[in-house]
């Protein structure tokens, strides 16, 4: 059953939060994340990505980056800019998109339950992007950017959520640059931590959604601290790492989609006639997302087309192999496209659902030759292959809107 504990948090001053708030660390390349933090001294980029404040000469994983990045923390913990809460508690973090509110909660999730799979995973993790974190978390002694965790919706839970948000005032309430909204409530009477904290100690399935690396470089950072405690008692903060928790009936999964450089050799019509062997392909008039699962569309030549799978392509019982993104994989890009690994060939591209099909009709119509727009990935697939202790192809999900690092910290 899952611990999902209060703790006391480090958080930004309530005029300072809307400018500390930055996107994850890892939506940026060097160059991006330096453009970013231009003209803001408070963004949390500047300690997530502190090479941004080094010369370009300086190697991104050099010792002297990660010792900036706690430079800066420590000097805005010193200046006021964060604040140290005196309670445990939990808090409320309400995401608001086009119209569309998610709402979770922020509190720290046990590495034990990472480790004995009552925290599952869908994702694989690279070693190298792991150490990164783990480095960052130990020169700082602190989690700085939260996993994103989903649950099957607790009725209690949402009773407390709304009842907070109708009797309380936010610690923070501000829009992004991009438009989000980020509103913030604390949870700190003990009838309704008691409740929160016993709902989820009864859920036997919590399930990343989004950080799988942030949640792995936690759970290694913590494991080696065990390590090195002398009189460890399983209570130490480095057995928890920064979560927000969000019930799955409030969260939105976007397509992710794929675009390919060339045809692999084939002419248009003996490509045509390949994927015609599994898929039934209808001429489009205009741009379209596929309106359910088995359906891909498909942009060639400045023609838009709908792909039906044939039954038997999606109606598999294998978890993964039913998922459209395999079905795309196992019998276009891999054997008439020759995409044999996603992973690693250059020959593809992948384009996050926010992007729109616009993007996929620019790059099939400049660098690439055809785009592939799927069905987005239901949050039940997702816990499905999760349950069935399985991984899903790589780029198959895109969360949107993306949490802000910055707005809380777990000192460890």
């Amino acid at each position: 059953m899952a611990k999902i504990k209060p703790f006391v948090a480090v958080r930004p001053d309530e005029k300072a939060a809307c400018k500390v708030a930055a996107l994850p660390y890892d939506v940026y390349n060097r160059q991006e994340a330096k453009e970013a933090v231009k003209g803001n001294e408070l963004s949390f980029l500047r300690i997530d990505r502190a090479e941004t404040q080094l010369p370009d000469s300086v190697d991104t994983y050099a010792p002297e980056v990660y010792l900036k990045a706690k430079e800066i923390f420590e000097g805005m913990a010193a200046d006021g800019t964060f604040i140290t809460d005196t309670d445990r508690c939990y808090y409320i973090y309400q995401l608001a998109m086009s119209g569309r509110k998610q709402t979770g909660i922020v509190a720290c999730a046990s590495i034990d339950d990472y480790l004995n799979n009552v925290i599952k995973k869908h994702e694989n993790t690279r070693e190298e992007k792991e150490k990164d974190r783990i480095k960052h978390i130990e020169t700082l002694s602190a989690q700085t950017g939260p996993v994103f965790l989903a649950y099957r919706s607790q009725k209690c839970i949402n009773n407390v959520v709304e009842r907070v948000i109708a009797d309380n005032m936010p610690l923070y309430d501000f829009i992004s640059d991009d438009g989000i909204g980020h509103t913030v409530w604390k949870i700190a009477g003990i009838e309704d931590i008691t409740t929160i904290e016993n709902a989820f100690s009864a859920i036997s399935d919590i399930y990343i959604a989004d950080g799988h690396h942030r949640a792995a470089s936690a759970v290694k950072a913590g494991l080696k601290k065990r390590e090195a405690c002398a009189g460890y008692d399983g209570t130490e903060e480095f057995n928890y790492f920064l979560s927000v928790l969000f019930p799955d009936e409030s969260l939105m999964i976007m397509d992710y989609n794929r675009s390919v450089k060339d045809l692999n050799g084939l002419s248009e019509s003996g490509f045509m006639e390949r994927v015609n062997a599994y898929f039934s392909i209808d001429k489009l008039e205009h741009a379209k997302h596929p309106s359910k699962k088995g359906e891909i569309a498909m942009y060639l030549d400045k023609t838009w087309y709908m792909l039906t799978a044939k039954e038997s392509l999606v109606k598999t019982k294998n978890v993964v192999e039913a998922l459209d993104v395999s079905v795309l994989q196992n019998y276009i890009l891999g054997p008439v496209l020759g995409i044999k690994e996603p992973r690693t060939d250059p020959r593809i591209d992948f384009i996050g659902g926010i992007r729109g099909l616009d993007e996929l009709e620019r790059r099939a119509d400049s660098d690439m030759r055809v785009s592939f727009a799927l069905y987005p990935v239901p949050i039940s697939e997702l816990f499905a292959v999760a349950d069935a202790g399985c991984l899903m192809p790589p780029k198959s999900t895109w969360f949107e809107p993306k949490l802000r690092s910055g707005l809380f910290i777990h000192r460890i």
